[in-house]
């Protein structure tokens, strides 16, 4: 065996060669070995448990929240249909900063208009000369999720992390309805004071509906008035759907967009200026007071949803490794529900109705407006699956799509280790004019192709290994299913004969 190690100012590439393979040097902490369309033949997860969530005051739910580890892969050298040998390329990168290295966070506050109060929170602001970096949340979390980006990335850059409207820390300090006209006081079970139950809507509330179209033009407001320049986009799930859709109405302030995992559905009901026949069969869409009959489901809903059990079955399911520590992320959630806006907001933005772009017309509009679009996924999410990426490809084939596995839903927060180091690559790629090739490719002829490696990183213990395989503008469906399926094949023939 013999290892080639490069160190730059950004990351470290190690490339392990086995076998027939000669050693690779890596060169800029964003190139790769030119055997990186190989694909390994076997993989073989070894597992152990560890007890992650202590989940703080709420003990009662700790033993159910990610319980299980998943160690790296294990590759075994097996050969394939040919008969000559595979291996997939290693590549070493950096792990998070930690002690004095991480950049300071600063939560900060911007009132975009009366009693609309908007939650953010920014680090790197001493690196002018630096792009910035704006990143978009998913439902029911907030900039608090980015904390790991914020902390790495603001060591490069100039970045921000927002709460949108109705959630995180961007909930009204006050009751946005008049108190019932009999004097009494809503009241949902385990909480003293629940506000947006009232019978009329305070004046600055006449018209507020926590939807999609409000958030586009919050985010709008705010790279104009705080940013003051055009920005880098990164949006998780419901904040990849929002970072594509504010990209597609303003693409003069956007330099790019990363989805991660991004929805390509939001809303239920119709929006008024595309079908305004069929919004009004709609007699309630988000706005404040909430029906009465909506609040006795409310009621129910909520109870159910913001139990902090709930709460951890959901982390349970949405990340991968279940040796991701969540507790952090799992009692900032729980104490969002437990403000006495929380549940109204709640309401408003499951009937708010969906945005004036649909996902698919928004992806068309920043193509045609040569919008510069990144796809990095977490192929074992078990909600936005790997078939929705795969679609967001086929329609913008020239933008690069990493699949990342083993990871969920929340890649950022699951591997952010990875996510950071194509996220760098991918801005100092598009600022160099294409000069720097994108993460792990050697040259802009691999572009075309499918590249796969395994990122291996420090993470206060055994290093971790982590699958990406980047899809090239040859991608098609029938390329992205032989991948899936090639290595299951080659282990079934590999199995001895009855």
């Amino acid at each position: 065996m013999e290892i080639i190690s490069c160190h730059t100012a950004l990351s470290c590439c190690v490339v392990d060669s086995k076998g027939s393979l000669p050693p690779v040097l890596v060169g800029s902490g964003f190139t790769s070995s030119r055997y990186s369309h190989l694909h390994t033949s076997r993989l073989r997860k070894q597992r152990a448990s560890a007890a992650v969530c202590s989940a703080k005051r709420y003990e009662d739910v700790t033993a159910g929240v990610l319980s299980e580890t998943y160690d790296p892969f294990v590759l075994d050298g097996l050969n394939g249909l040919s008969g000559t040998r595979e291996a997939i390329p290693k590549v070493s990168i950096p792990g998070l900063p930690d002690g004095d290295n991480v950049a300071t966070i600063n939560s900060c506050f911007w009132e975009w208009k009366p009693n609309f109060n908007v939650h953010y929170e920014t680090s790197g602001s001493e690196n002018v000369k630096s792009p910035p970096v704006l990143f978009l949340p998913g439902f029911g979390v907030g900039s608090f999720h980015y904390k790991k980006q914020l902390n790495d990335l603001g060591r490069d850059y100039r970045v921000w992390a927002l709460d949108f409207l109705g959630q995180g820390m961007s909930l009204p300090n006050e009751d946005p309805t008049l108190q019932s006209k009999d004097g009494s006081q809503y009241v949902l079970p385990g909480q003293n004071d629940v506000w947006g139950f009232g019978d009329e809507s305070e004046t600055w509330a006449d018209e507020l509906v926590y939807s999609a179209d409000l958030w586009r033009d919050q985010v709008h407001k705010f790279v104009e008035e705080v940013i003051k320049e055009p920005v880098y986009l990164v949006g998780n799930s419901l904040g990849g759907y929002m970072a594509l859709y504010f990209a597609a109405c303003n693409p003069q302030l956007v330099k790019g967009v990363t989805l991660l995992n991004a929805t390509p559905v939001w809303g239920f009901l119709p929006n008024p200026l595309r079908a305004p026949r069929l919004s009004k069969l709609f007699p309630w869409a988000g706005t404040f007071p909430l029906p009465s009959g909506v609040r006795k489901l409310v009621q129910i809903l909520w109870q159910k949803i913001s139990d902090p059990t709930s709460i951890a079955k959901i982390l349970e399911q949405v990340y991968k490794d279940h040796s991701t520590d969540v507790d952090d992320v799992f009692t900032r959630i729980v104490e969002t529900t437990q403000h006495p806006a929380a549940a109204a907001s709640f309401a408003s933005i499951m009937f708010a109705p969906q945005a004036e772009l649909s996902f698919k017309e928004a992806l068309s509009r920043c193509q045609m407006n040569n919008t510069p679009i990144c796809l990095a996924y977490g192929k074992d999410d078990p909600w936005v699956m790997p078939i929705c990426g795969m679609q967001v490809k086929n329609q913008v084939p020239d933008a690069p799509y990493y699949e990342i596995s083993p990871a969920g839903h929340c890649p950022h927060d699951e591997v952010p280790e990875v996510v950071n180091f194509l996220l760098r690559g991918w801005i100092r790629s598009l600022e160099s004019g294409g000069s720097v090739v994108l993460p792990l490719l050697d040259d802009s002829q691999s572009l075309g192709f499918e590249v796969t490696k395994d990122l291996e990183f420090s993470r206060g213990g055994p290093n971790k290994l982590v699958r990406v395989q980047f899809h090239g503008s040859n991608y098609s469906l029938w390329s992205w299913l032989n991948s899936q399926f090639k290595p299951l094949f080659r282990r079934l023939l590999a199995q001895p004969s009855l």
